[in-house]
């Protein structure tokens, strides 16, 4: 391996790390300015923003007639963010969830996951489709934002949410956040050239590559401004950019690669099947995690780690066509999930009898 990749590698680590640092930065400070939430500029602005890579990749590849890496970049993407990156940022610090989230933006993200697996039922996504997912974005991003500013003026929730004292002027919040959405793609971009390369030198397969690093790696600029908005204590951003980029994903991303696509997105049985399930039970899982105390614990981080892990080895398994992959999903399928939705269910029905005065508000 060349010093080239070496520093490549570690070029693209520093941006993301700073892309994220002023990103979030500018973000906080734009919410004051404009009487928006913290929560909804991570839902939106941040969210979006961070998402590029997915669009990049995703739009490129229906444009190339690839449809089966567009569809896999946004499902893998959206397993990544709530299991990798929400683990990864409850282990820093508990991360607080905002009463909207579990009312509105997870159930959303829920709803989003099953349409796209409905529509997808007949193994084919087209353009009215992808027409279908752009609309309701448009009408989620205005939604948030009329209703946030309405809530500002009220004073709903501002009591709830970590505000910045200081909005900055306009012109150094907007640079700000075009700065750091910059770096932090092109962060992206160098450390995934970066990690391929030392993953070919150390003999990793290309086929297991794909599945793993460049599957995380467009969820990059997530990971850096999730773990730094935890860092920096605005743990509503880190915890609505991740909400807000999966529903990007898959109503934007998603919905212009079925636009763009010649002849739409075709659909595997084995996606259909595994990975569309996959991605909407994890998006089912926030709600109870999310509801139990209002806030994610660390040993809930390290659950949805441990899950992610498991994904992550039933991926190489099976790319390796190795006999282990059975064995694998028995444990998983007939151990690890009953334990985890009793779990679950007991955590909801406790946080319910804890918190269901502030819902019925």
């Amino acid at each position: 391996m060349s010093w080239l990749q070496l520093l490549l590698f570690v070029l693209g680590l520093g941006l993301l790390v700073l892309g994220a640092e002023v990103l979030v930065k500018g973000a906080s400070r734009l919410a004051v300015g404009f009487r928006i939430s913290p929560l909804v500029i991570g839902l939106t602005v941040v969210a979006f923003g961070t998402s590029a890579p997915e669009m990049a990749v995703s739009a490129g590849a229906a444009v190339a007639g690839q449809g089966d890496i567009a569809l896999a970049n946004v499902l893998g993407s959206n397993i990544f963010n709530v299991l990798f990156i929400l683990g990864l940022s409850a282990l820093i610090a508990p991360l607080l969830v905002s009463r909207q989230l579990i009312r509105l933006d997870v159930p959303l993200m829920i709803g989003a996951s099953l349409l796209v697996w409905l529509l997808a039922m007949n193994g084919h996504l087209g353009r009215s489709e992808g027409a279908l997912l752009l609309g309701l974005i448009i009408v989620y991003t205005l939604f948030l934002v009329v209703s946030s500013r309405r809530a500002g003026r009220q004073a709903g929730e501002a009591s709830e949410l970590e505000v910045p004292t200081e909005s900055g002027s306009l012109p150094v919040n907007l640079l700000m956040i075009v700065g750091g959405l910059v770096m932090l793609v092109l962060g992206a971009r160098w450390l995934v050239a970066g990690a391929v390369t030392m993953a070919q030198v150390l003999g990793v397969s290309e086929r297991v590559i794909g599945l793993t690093i460049i599957a995380a790696g467009t969820s990059l600029p997530e990971v850096a401004t999730s773990v730094v908005a935890s860092v920096r204590g605005h743990r509503d951003i880190a915890v609505g950019n991740v909400v807000g980029s999966n529903l990007f994903n898959l109503l934007a991303v998603l919905g212009l690669a079925s636009l763009l696509a010649p002849s739409g997105i075709a659909v595997s049985a084995a996606m259909l099947r595994f990975d569309m399930l996959i991605m909407l039970a994890v998006a089912v899982a926030c709600l109870p995690v999310f509801f139990s105390g209002m806030r994610i614990n660390r040993w809930e981080g390290l659950l949805f780690l441990g899950y992610y892990a498991l994904y992550t080895l039933h991926l190489i398994l099976t790319a390796s066509d190795s006999p282990a992959r059975q064995d694998l999903q028995t444990a998983v399928l007939y151990y690890a999930l009953p334990l985890t939705v009793l779990t679950l269910l007991v955590l909801m029905a406790q946080g319910w009898r804890k918190h269901s005065s502030v819902f019925k508000r």
